[in-house]
């Protein structure tokens, strides 16, 4: 006899539940699952930590090189993905998240965006290459 039953037929026997009662709650208490034979959860995918934008710009004859590493936590505090990103560059990468699928402009993004673009960006690495510069943002 299980410990649910034990104590369904104890309150009887102490006058606490009557005999309608009592079927009620043995009824109810057979019907559920057994915890036992639960089929145990589906690992998750492993949820990226950073969000990478690494800038190769050749403008004006010079060479520059960006590699940010930006914690997803600092954005989903509100941080602006746009003030690490180069203005020529920004252009190109909105241009590209909106080839992507991703309609989301850069320039007007609110904290509220974050976690929608936290979880594209975890499926998605926008490459952009163009005569003055190369841009890559991913997570990671």
């Amino acid at each position: 006899m299980n410990e649910q039953r034990k104590q369904i037929l104890e309150m009887l026997a102490e006058g606490k539940v009557t005999v309608d009662e009592a079927e009620r709650l043995i009824a109810a208490v057979e019907t559920e699952p057994p915890k036992a034979e639960a089929t145990p959860p589906e690992p998750r995918a492993k949820k990226p930590k950073y969000l990478r934008v690494v800038v190769d710009s050749r403008e004006n004859g010079e060479n520059a090189h960006v590699n940010v590493r930006v914690p997803l936590q600092l954005l989903r505090a509100g941080v602006k993905l746009a003030s690490l990103v180069p203005e020529n560059a920004l252009v190109q990468v909105n241009g590209e998240l909106q080839r992507s699928g991703m309609p989301i402009d850069l320039n007007k993004l609110k904290p509220e965006d974050i976690d929608e673009l936290i979880e594209h960006l975890a499926e998605l690495t926008v490459d952009v290459s163009a005569d003055e510069a190369d841009v890559r943002v991913f997570c990671e």
